[in-house]
């Protein structure tokens, strides 16, 4: 019998859902999705976005893990099947980063890619 391998979707490390958590206990609304996007710009052709919202898309794509949602939408969700979102802290400023397959290239701040 042939056994079908779907990848997970998305990954998120503990220190990024820690940090979820606390930024959404911050803005005192546990309503909020963590919503991951993908965007045209950035130096190597597409950038990933984050931010906090409540809105349900037809065609989003959710995902729980340790008590976040995450949200992703349609357009955006082949280019981030496999990735790992981190949250990083160091001296030149805190940032979400993504460790993603899908990339066949990304800038020198991380922040976009090709693929």
């Amino acid at each position: 019998m042939e056994q079908i391998f779907t990848p997970e979707p998305l990954k998120l490390t503990d220190r990024a859902v820690q940090k979820v958590i606390s930024l959404i206990k911050a803005a005192g609304d546990s309503s909020m999705n963590f919503r991951v996007f993908v965007s045209g710009g950035g130096c190597s052709g597409f950038q990933y976005g984050f931010t906090f919202d409540s809105d349900n898309q037809p065609d989003d794509m959710k995902l729980t893990t340790s008590g976040v949602t995450v949200s992703i939408d349609g357009l955006s969700y082949p280019y981030l099947v496999g990735a790992t979102i981190d949250y990083s802290e160091s001296l030149t400023g805190a940032q979400f980063v993504v460790s993603n397959p899908n990339a066949k290239a990304t800038c020198g701040c991380g922040s976009s890619f090709t693929v």
